[in-house]
């Protein structure tokens, strides 16, 4: 039975290994500045793959982009200077949460103007009601007439 546990953590280990698979030579030196950088690399989305931040993907642009994530950290500049330099370089899609700003804002809110317009017309069709269109002179004639036979029929059976 420890044999088997023994096993199991050894594969679990590898398994760890290969999922947080970077190249050490890669890594920067300094600890606290490594961690800022695998912070950013989660915040940073891969090109290729769309849905994945830098720090998840295997693609070679990812790898390039921690890279040179790495590379800012290491010349010292800020958290929101980095996202600027990538923002500057890519758009600002590469970033997973980007802000909120005039040039996104149509992104941003044409869902809720969809579904509050929607909203909007359907309460003005549901208060009014359509249009009735004015009758012929041969319709207007043919409730003429009916209306005088139903009241005669009517009066005929009150009476009695």
């Amino acid at each position: 039975m420890k044999r088997l546990h023994a096993v199991g953590l050894i594969f679990a280990g590898t398994l760890l290994i290969g999922a947080t698979a970077d190249d050490p030579a890669e890594r920067l030196s300094d600890p606290v500045r490594e961690a800022r950088a695998r912070a950013l690399f989660r915040e940073v989305r891969c090109l290729v793959c769309q849905n994945e931040s830098i720090d998840d993907s295997e693609a070679d642009l990812a790898e390039d982009l921690r890279k040179v994530v790495r590379a800012q950290v290491a010349a010292g500049r800020s958290d929101a200077e980095i996202k600027h330099y990538l923002t500057d370089r890519y758009g600002e899609f590469v970033l997973l949460k980007p802000p909120f700003s005039p040039g996104n804002a149509i992104l941003w809110l044409t869902p809720f103007a969809i579904v509050f317009g929607g909203g909007a017309i359907l309460l003005l069709r549901a208060r009014k009601p359509p249009p009735t269109p004015p009758l012929s002179p041969e319709e207007e004639a043919a409730l003429a007439a009916l209306n005088v036979t139903g009241h005669g029929e009517a009066g005929q059976g009150s009476a009695a």
